[in-house]
Formats: C-alpha cells, structure tokens, sequence
C-alpha cells in the first residue's frame, strides 16, 4: 500500500490528481448523478445519514472545507472519509482504517439473469437482516434509493443479493454484494453482479467496485468475472476535534 494513502498523522502532501471521476467517486456522483441526495455546506456534499455514510471533499481540501465537514457532522461525530486520498488536520484523530482497492470492467461478461427481481422500499426489512447476517458493507434503510437492487429468493425468503451505490458520471459502482450462508457456493452472487453489471451497461455507463484489500477469495472472483484492478485505496473514519477545527496541519 502505498505511503500517499496514509491517512493520519498530520496532514501529508497530497497525491497528484487527475480528472477521472473514480479518483474522487463520492465527491463526483454528489455533485452529479447523485446531486439529488446530496446535503452540502460550503464545497463539501454527504449522501443523508440514512442514505450512505459516504461524503464527498474536494480534491484538494483546504481548512474552510474541514471547518464545513466539522459543523456539518457535529463536534465529535465519526466521519467516514472512504476514498479520501489526503491526510487529516491537527486535532482529528482515525478511528478505522483499513486498506482497500477498486476495480473496474474490463470485460465483465454482463448478463441478466431470470431468477432475479427488483428490489424495492418494501423489501429493505429482508435486506437490512441479510446484510446485518452477512456483513458485505454499509446498507442503511434508504441505500435502496441509490439505484438498482437485484434479488434471489428461495421458498419466499431472500438468500442473495446486489445493487449499485456510487454512481459518479459515465460509471456506476456495484455494493452489497451478498448470500445466506446456507446457500453459498451456488454462484449466486456472481449472477447478480452480471445481472447488475448488465443493467449498467444497458445506460452505456461502466460497472465498478470496491473491496477491501484482504478479502483476497472477493478479489479474485471479481477479476475472474472480467475485473481488473484500478487503484488501492483506504476505507478509514476520522472523529471531528470536540474543542473546535483549527487549522490544518503541516
């Protein structure tokens, strides 16, 4: 993992930046496709605390934009800073942090799949207890809102599934991505990725994901599938200072 993604500290130099909107996703789908959602205080945006924890600053984030995202979560609040690729003024302290990476069609053999239905606000109860079971990552009780959730159910009850989240312009991100344990090794969840991926690409968008970095057997799959690695990443949170932002450190 490299040092330019460190994310504590002190504040560090910050990697150059391109334009491409999966250098900066959150921040990107916030003030694009996703603007809808979007809760913003000076040049910083949040998806609503219901919706996703991810937030979006600016490339370059100066001490106004700390100062906004600290009154915009509240003294003491854990900031979830996914994909955030700088470091962090004097006086946050990180609270998770742990490596990831992103990876990006490159041939994905998208497909839709019969078994599969849409997924709606009606569903979340079985959604929100598949994912408290299996652990995919962030799901909240309006992610659902954030685009297409395709499902697999067996004798009524949910078994699997897979949605998209991000969605910066030109790509969208595929999240929770999950089964029952009583039904893994039945290929279900790459179904779903094709299925959702084939959805994608019906927009003439691009698929994508994250994961974490040591969840190696994920990885694979996905770059069996047709996925190749783009960049690492770091998933961490950092809590706001209580006594107030100063300025930010060097």
């Amino acid at each position: 993992m490299s040092g330019l993604d460190a994310p504590g500290g002190g504040l560090r130099t910050a990697p150059p930046r391109g334009t491409h909107p999966l250098d900066n996703p959150a921040y990107a789908a916030l003030n694009g496709p996703h603007a809808r959602f979007a809760e913003r205080r000076g040049r910083v945006v949040r998806y609503p605390l219901d919706v996703s924890p991810w937030l979006g600053l600016p490339d370059a984030p100066e001490a106004d934009d700390w100062a906004d995202l600290a009154a915009l979560a509240g003294p003491g609040a854990d900031v979830p800073l996914a994909g955030v690729r700088v470091g962090l003024p004097e006086g946050w302290e990180v609270t998770f942090d742990i490596a990831g990476v992103q990876l990006v069609d490159d041939g994905v053999a998208a497909a839709p799949d019969a078994e599969a239905v849409r997924l709606g606000a009606a569903d979340v109860p079985e959604m929100l207890d598949l994912v408290r079971r299996t652990q995919p990552g962030p799901f909240l009780p309006r992610t659902v809102e954030l685009g297409t959730y395709l499902g697999i159910r067996r004798g009524g009850a949910l078994v699997a599934m897979a949605g998209e989240r991000l969605r910066p312009p030109g790509w969208t991100e595929i999240s929770a991505v999950c089964t029952d344990p009583a039904v893994r090794g039945e290929g279900l969840a790459t179904r779903l990725v094709l299925a959702v991926a084939d959805g994608i690409r019906a927009r003439g968008e691009t698929p994508f994901l994250h994961t974490a970095a040591r969840n190696v057997g994920a990885i694979r799959l996905y770059e069996s599938l047709g996925f190749r690695l783009r960049r690492t990443t770091r998933f961490y949170s950092a809590r706001v200072p209580v006594g107030g932002v100063g300025g930010v450190g060097g």
